[in-house]
């Protein structure tokens, strides 16, 4: 008997939406896989009263997946991307990105339809510092605040009243099927994601080939070039979120297009870079774009924020 997949996945609905919809996938896509959840808390969805910046980054929301799968008590986690690390620990690879979803940010508002909309000095929740200095070059006006938790959390804050308007993913949003939420989409290439956003992966032990085999059904080619080129921008520019960097590329029939920026939260300055790639060097085109915004002043801009 072929032994279970186990899929190690925080514990928030939308960690479990994607870990379900992974193992519905493998499911279908292996007839007889039997694909079990293994639901962990990590510590970044533990400390919410500070910062991912000055509590470690991202990488808080990958740490107990990670010794799951050392421990053999998992043998993928189930990650947004746009959560995992331009680097990743020693040991570990992604073995599959799934088709990416709307990689837009959603404006979310009980009484306005868009930022422009909002009232001066409008209170705005969001702990992202890409999508604060998107805001404040758009609306220098506005009062940016804080907000960490799930995203029924964060539509919980707005609704008591602590804010006027929330950013939060489409994608998370739409998966959670609270689209109806979302006042306005903020999209591409005006407003730029953040890397990797909209797209779910998969992690797991580097040289694990039954893992890479089950896997290669589950990637989406066009997804994985796009993706490779934001997160080779991200990385050349050392990425984390302790700065504000956004990507978005493009795949056509050409090739590639890559949109990137970066930002500071604070003054709301952005330089920003786009170049075109054929599809084989997605990799080569991330490193061009961060190199065009490093000329454009981008190094005193990446200097941590908070």
């Amino acid at each position: 008997m072929t032994a279970p997949l186990r899929i190690a996945t925080r514990k928030s609905a939308l960690a479990l939406w994607q870990a379900e919809h992974v193992a519905a996938l493998l499911r279908q896509a292996h007839p007889g896989l039997t694909v079990e959840l293994v639901p962990l808390s990590t510590r970044g969805d533990e400390i919410l009263d500070r910062s991912l910046a000055t509590i470690g980054g991202k990488g808080l929301f990958l740490k107990e997946l990670e010794i799951a799968m050392l421990e053999d008590r998992a043998d993928i986690a189930v990650h947004s991307l746009k959560d995992v690390p331009a680097e990743l620990e020693p040991g570990f690879v992604l073995s599959a990105i799934l088709p990416r979803a709307d990689a837009a940010d959603a404006f979310i508002s009980n009484d306005y339809a868009t930022l422009a909309e909002l009232p001066n000095g409008a209170r705005v929740g969001t702990s992202s510092l890409r999508r604060q200095a998107q805001v404040r070059a758009l609306r220098p006006d506005l009062q940016l605040l804080d907000l960490r938790g799930n995203v029924n959390t964060r539509l919980a804050k707005l609704d008591e009243g602590h804010y006027e308007a929330i950013i939060l993913a489409c994608a998370g949003v739409d998966r959670l099927g609270l689209s109806g939420r979302i006042r306005h989409r903020l999209a591409s290439p005006d407003w730029l994601p953040a890397p990797g956003q909209g797209a779910i992966a998969v992690e797991s032990r580097d040289g694990d080939r039954r893992v890479a085999d089950l896997m290669v059904a589950l990637t989406d080619a066009e997804t994985q070039m796009a993706v490779a080129a934001e997160r080779a921008m991200n990385e050349k520019l050392g990425g984390s979120c302790a700065v504000a960097i956004g990507a978005w590329c493009v795949v056509a029939e050409y090739g590639l297009t890559l949109h990137g920026m970066v930002g500071n939260a604070a003054t709301g300055e952005l330089v920003r870079a786009q170049a075109d790639a054929t599809s084989d060097t997605p990799v080569a085109l991330g490193h061009e774009v961060a190199a065009m915004l490093l000329a454009q002043g981008a190094e005193e801009l990446l200097k941590p924020q908070r």
